[in-house]
């Protein structure tokens, strides 16, 4: 797609989106305002708002009553009881029900428990539920101390539906210990008795003032139980203190409050929106801004900085979302960046290795070079002074320095040759047990050589494809190294082993070991380790010519050591498949 039909695209759709977002928002957005005042109702009117939610919401399926979650653990958390009773008054659901709780009721004990409110010890709620087409009788329970404490001070201090004197001082005694009051009032509602301390100052109630208590007993500061003594026509009310009264408000103020917050919300989020598409749509014209510029000074390495490249790309490498839109000026921009940037390692890469092997030849040469040239100096000034014995000492110097010459050459070559990898032709089935057995016995029949040396071959063949004369220069590097970096009469073991990647060569000694520096420069060009004791003679190249050889034949290396402990170094190469006959 042509960056300008994209650019069209992208800002319809953004619109599109945008307006469904929106609507989206506002419908979650007020379902959460809607769940909201439902909850205050739910504290204003509990317990019986519990029991009308319960209601509203449960679903009855082929005679099972399907209850939710959150309800079941909201009654097992308010200790409360739900039932739900069939047209023949059997109980076909139950939740957190005791043994003393019936499964059946008869018509005598649903009249009592609607005209009581009470089961036993419980106070009982009861709503009807008419949806289906046999109506359904949900009862939920639970233990109201407070109706329990007013049945019993009514059962001991009543007289004539009042509380009989001389009972006042002891029935304040105990309503002081639970820290409520209680009222008695008459017919007409007037306050006839008042005992307990903390009583408000009434004088009467109205007509719907105590069922409104009763129904939403979340809006006020008390809660209340009643209890009516019919032959006087006497209601006693026991007041309890209790905290977070919600207060009454009226269903308009609700919604007022609702729109309110809806707009709120819309403004704050369409001014949010306003400020991300301003940002997202600058951000990147600044940031190729700032791009030209660096590019402009020469700049090639800063014109993608760390920064700027976390700025567009993730770490998966893709880009992020307020830079797709620009997708092609990037990835053209960028790929230009790099390549010139990558132009310029390369040249100082190049400048650093041409120095570092210049620096090397000219160290591994200059040392048998200015020995010869002593020697022709000495020769060339007066030879007729020298003895057989010392020009044959003097002819073996310069020989020995010449043959250092030449291996420090051949291994320079054999590095360059290494870069290209072994040719295909050059490689043939060997087995490594003979090749290895071979190598060591060679130094052991050495006898300049002062080192102990144990070979442990597998017991089968472990074939492999390689150059047997690479592979020679191989374990000469190893056995070498592990002789010449360690005290005489050092212990090495070597072995061959199957291992599940491939056949291995394990060289042990148990020397001095290497440092974590050593260890960690070992395969690298002229690396000679940190031991300044140590004889200084070889090209440094031994090692890694070992690596590169390993690496060449598809296998890998690595090393093991402690100072002190001695070294391992382990070579896996890949087992040549077996021919299927």
């Amino acid at each position: 797609m042509r960056l300008r039909r994209r650019l069209a695209f992208h800002f319809t759709y953004q619109l599109i989106a945008f307006s469904a977002f929106m609507f989206c928002f506002l419908i979650v957005l007020l379902f959460f305002l809607i769940r909201h005042i439902n909850n205050d109702e739910l504290e204003r009117n509990f317990p019986t708002g519990v029991l009308d939610g319960i209601v509203m919401e449960t679903v009855t399926e082929d005679g099972k009553v399907l209850l939710g979650e959150h309800w079941k653990f909201l009654l097992r958390e308010k200790n409360m009881w739900l039932q739900v009773v069939n047209m023949e008054g059997k109980v076909i659901h139950a939740t957190n029900t005791s043994a003393n709780i019936p499964s059946e009721y008869s018509v005598n004990i649903l009249l009592e428990i609607k005209e009581n409110r009470r089961l036993g010890k419980y106070t009982v709620d009861w709503q009807m539920e008419l949806f289906y087409e046999e109506p359904l009788l949900y009862l939920m329970g639970r233990i109201d101390e407070s109706s329990d404490h007013l049945r019993e001070w009514y059962a001991e201090f009543q007289q004539n539906g009042r509380v009989r004197q001389g009972s006042e001082e002891e029935l304040h005694n105990e309503l002081a210990k639970l820290g409520g009051y209680l009222h008695v009032i008459d017919r007409e509602g007037r306050v006839v008795q008042t005992v307990g301390s903390g009583a408000e100052t009434k004088a009467s109630y109205h007509p719907l003032e105590i069922m409104a208590m009763q129904e939403q007993p979340g809006t006020y500061a008390t809660h209340i139980a009643v209890y009516r003594d019919a032959d006087s026509g006497n209601t006693w009310i026991y007041h309890t203190p209790q905290d977070g009264a919600l207060g009454k408000r009226p269903m308009m103020n609700d919604l007022i409050r609702v729109a309110l917050w809806t707009m709120i919300c819309v403004l704050l989020l369409s001014l949010g929106v306003a400020i991300w598409h301003g940002y997202r749509y600058s951000r990147p014209l600044l940031l190729f801004t700032g791009w030209f510029e660096r590019m402009g000074r020469g700049a090639y390495e800063e014109v993608l900085t760390p920064k700027d490249r976390k700025r567009v790309f993730r770490r998966n490498g893709k880009l992020r979302t307020r830079f797709k839109l620009y997708k092609e000026v990037i990835h053209s921009f960028y790929k230009m960046a790099e390549q010139l940037a990558e132009t310029e390692r390369e040249r100082e890469r190049l400048d650093r290795n041409r120095e570092e092997w210049m620096s090397g030849i000219s160290h591994d040469l200059r040392t048998p070079l200015s020995s010869i040239q002593g020697y022709g100096y000495m020769l060339e000034s007066a030879p007729q002074d020298w003895s057989q014995e010392e020009l044959r000492e003097m002819g073996t110097v310069i020989r020995e320095k010449g043959d250092y010459m030449l291996e420090l050459i051949n291994d320079f070559s054999l590095v360059f040759q290494l870069k290209n990898e072994i040719r295909p032709q050059e490689l043939a089935r060997l087995d490594l047990n003979e090749l290895v057995r071979r190598c060591v016995l060679k130094y052991v029949n050495d006898a300049t050589v002062d080192a102990y040396f144990v070979y442990v071959g597998s017991e089968a063949a472990m074939m492999v494809d390689g150059n047997a004369k690479w592979l020679q220069r191989l374990m000469d590097n190893l056995l070498t190294n592990a002789v010449k970096h360690n005290p005489q009469g050092v212990h090495i073991e070597v072995r061959v082993e199957r291992h599940s990647v491939g056949a291995a060569i394990l060289v042990t000694d148990q020397g001095v070991g290497m440092d974590e520096e050593t260890r960690g420069n070992l395969f690298e060009r002229y690396y000679r380790g940190t031991n300044t004791e140590e004889s200084m003679d070889g090209s440094g190249l031994g090692m890694s010519i070992a690596k590169a050889i390993v690496e060449a034949h598809g296998g890998r290396v690595s090393v093991w050591s402690e100072v002190g402990r001695g070294t391992t170094i382990t070579i896996l190469l890949p087992e040549a498949i077996r021919d299927v006959n």
